[in-house]
């Protein structure tokens, strides 16, 4: 059974950085440290806590956030281990939203990636607390002044080394705490620091008691006075920086080696901002905002902000920030209006589930089975309604066409991707009317396709994949007429209707409209709706390649019928056929979707990723420079960047990133269009043979 923390002996802390950089095996050391494990797991063997996913063991990576808690010094460490890669943005994005301080961890052979510069901004983004992990000290080629110069030419922000790296040649033994002004090795154990680093040590803590002193006004006064600062005020200093973004203290050590650990979760219980922040929720009844402290004795509001979907039911795992959440309880749900009840009440660490009797405000947990709750949903109490907002993940920019290998997996179909997009909010389903194909959405190829594999392991889901083909559609570029006689005799009642129609163009998004333009009752009024049900089925179907149609008014304005044979049926063909006639005749066209896209590179790849998009019929409307990076604004036909993200990332060695969303149609080239159309017919006659 996990123990109850309150809210100011929690730390809750997200280890975001570039793929790599070592934040599963900082969450390992911690736990280590802490006594939860009794032995190092190591990504590479596939047997670290937070890694438990067969996919991220079969990859070694981290696909997944996973909370890994951690006692310590009498306070609750709660970690989110989020992914680095670009591709699982949606899982560092909820890691982020409820976590009260970023730990930015970076490999310090390497420095700055295009992973850091994603997990900065996200933070900025939010507005959130940062602070540094140079990771890999132990590396030969680390080099502490190196990375900080680096971080400070890239990113606007007072960093300030907390320690600094005791090296003897290639070999990384400690740091020296720069509050204390003691060394800390492995062991853990502190030490008087090594004599040749004494100057060192005298420049970078002058730098630490000044930005200390900046982060309180009264300790601003004491330190201009002159007065020499306690390493208690040091420390209340620099927590008040850190919690107001005006400093991002840099730490260093190595977790594979667990140098400089424990005294990083130390600086954490000590240093890092408790999570007793205001936030703004929304006020279910009144729709009013309003400002709420995070405290136990408050109104219970919890935020689930991940779900897990197994054959086994659902886990939820909540950031409670408000109140105090007990098991065997209830909470409302004011999204569904639905009480839910809190049983199961757990701790998890990766995949293991500590049971807890509560939960207070600031702490993590999971619950087992709501039924009615989802990622971003708030629980609260029924009388005091109140929700948190959710979080705004990116659109999709990747696609898959889906199509289920049996009949039995064209009836789960549907569910699993239900559950499986519940799971993360960055994955989107749905059905493509103008292509008639199920597609999933996510954030990339690996995105995409671990979901498939997800669904093929947990629900017996067996689908086939494919490039989706691109969502055109049809229109008329003039006016034209056309005529068209259905005639059926077989021996008993006949079957006659004569249609003479005119479409006309109309502006892009009108849609379809029908009128009549029949006097003297050549066509009786209860035959114009069968005329128009005709029309519309070919507004599905499409005339010159299968693709829906739109934007076009058809007018009838004459006809014939017969007293006896004339019915439905025959008006339908008759209006169906006609119609189709004349959009041929108007010179039909195809219609393709324009993407608007941001795509944000290094400036040393602006030239290349530039030329890349006029290939794809690309056309470029903005470039701007910001520290380093080139953030492109262009338009492009969805049907050449379908898998832009793959090719982004050969271009720029991984280090480019874009979104896209839809701006709007505009007809296809006749070269290509013709094309299009050509192997549109070749299908249909492949068909029918």
């Amino acid at each position: 059974m996990a123990g109850s923390y309150s809210t100011d002996k929690i730390r809750n802390v997200v280890l975001l950085g570039h793929s790599g950089c070592g934040k599963t095996s900082l969450a390992e050391a911690m736990l280590f440290n802490c006594g939860a494990v009794n032995r190092l797991g190591r990504v590479e063997d596939g047997n670290t806590v937070s890694d438990y996913d067969e996919e991220e063991i079969h990859r070694t990576m981290s696909l997944n956030l996973s909370v890994i808690p951690c006692e310590w010094e009498g306070y609750k460490i709660n970690v989110l281990d989020a992914p680095g890669y670009a591709d699982f943005q949606g899982e560092m994005l909820s890691g982020v939203h409820v976590a009260d301080v970023v730990v930015l961890v970076m490999d310090a052979s390497a420095g700055v990636e295009v992973g850091t510069q994603l997990a900065w901004q996200m933070a900025v983004d939010n507005q959130k607390p940062i602070a540094i992990f140079l990771n890999k000290m132990d590396r030969p080629n680390a080099s502490y002044r190196r990375v900080i110069d680096q971080l400070r030419h890239t990113f606007e922000a007072t960093f300030v080394p907390m320690e600094l790296p005791i090296r003897k040649g290639d070999h990384f033994e400690g740091v020296v705490d720069m509050i204390t002004q003691t060394a800390r090795t492995g062991s853990g154990k502190t030490s008087a620091p090594p004599d040749d680093m004494a100057a060192d040590i005298e420049e970078f803590r002058t730098q630490v008691v000044e930005y200390a002193a900046e982060g309180d006004d009264e300790l601003m006064m004491k330190y201009f006075d002159g007065e020499t600062l306690t390493e208690a005020e040091i420390d209340h200093g620099l927590q008040a920086g850190l919690a107001a973004r005006k400093i991002v203290p840099v730490f260093c050590g190595s977790a594979t080696a667990n140098v400089a650990v424990r005294g990083f979760m130390h600086t954490i219980v000590e240093t890092f901002p408790t999570p007793a922040v205001e936030i703004t929720v929304k006020n279910a009844k009144t729709n009013a905002d309003e400002n709420l402290k995070c405290a136990a004795n408050g109104p219970l509001v919890a935020q689930v902000f991940k779900t897990i979907n197994d054959q086994y039911g659902r886990l939820s795992y909540l950031r409670v920030w408000s109140g105090t959440l007990k098991g065997d309880s209830r909470a409302f749900n004011c999204r569904t209006n639905e009480e839910e009840r809190i049983a199961g009440l757990f701790s998890p660490r990766g995949k293991d589930q500590l049971g807890m009797s509560e939960a207070m405000a600031g702490d993590i947990v999971g619950v087992v089975k709501l039924a009615h709750t989802h990622t971003g949903d708030t629980l609260c109490d029924k009388a005091r309604q109140l929700i948190v907002p959710m979080v705004k993940y990116p659109e999709p920019v990747y696609a898959v066409a889906l199509t289920p290998k049996t009949q039995g997996d064209a009836a789960k179909l549907g569910p699993s991707l239900t559950r499986i997009a519940e799971e993360d909010l960055t994955l989107r389903h749905r059905y493509e009317s103008a292509t008639r194909q199920t597609l999933l959405e996510g954030m990339g190829d690996t995105h995409v396709d671990i979901a498939v594999k997800r669904m093929a392991t947990r629900f017996g889901l067996g689908v086939e994949t494919a490039v989706p083909r691109v969502p055109m559609l049809e229109t008329v570029s003039r006016t034209a007429s056309a005529q068209y006689r259905h005639k059926k005799q077989t021996g008993g009642a006949g079957q006659f209707g004569e249609v003479h129609l005119r479409v006309e163009p109309q502006e892009r998004g009108a849609g379809f409209e029908f009128k009549s333009e029949i006097f003297g009752g050549s066509i009786s009024q209860p035959f114009l709706p069968s005329i128009e049900k005709g029309i519309k089925q070919v507004l599905e179907q499409g005339v010159i390649a299968g693709y829906p149609v739109v934007d076009v008014k058809a007018i009838v304005y004459d006809g014939k019928e017969h007293p006896v044979d004339s019915k439905d049926i025959a008006f339908q063909i008759a209006g169906r056929e006609a119609f189709k006639l004349a959009v041929k005749e108007a010179g039909a066209i195809l219609l393709e979707p324009i993407m608007n896209m941001t795509i944000t590179v290094p400036e040393e790849y602006t030239g290349d990723v530039t030329s890349n998009l006029s290939t794809r019929r690309g056309r470029m409307s903005g470039m701007e420079q910001v520290r380093g990076n080139t953030i492109i604004t262009a338009q492009a036909p969805l049907a050449e960047v379908q898998r832009y993200a793959t090719d982004l990332r050969s271009i720029t060695q991984g280090r480019g990133v874009y979104t896209m969303t839809l701006s709007h149609y505009e007809p296809v080239p006749s070269h290509i269009a013709n094309d299009i159309i050509a192997q549109a017919q070749k299908e249909k006659q492949e068909e029918k043979d």
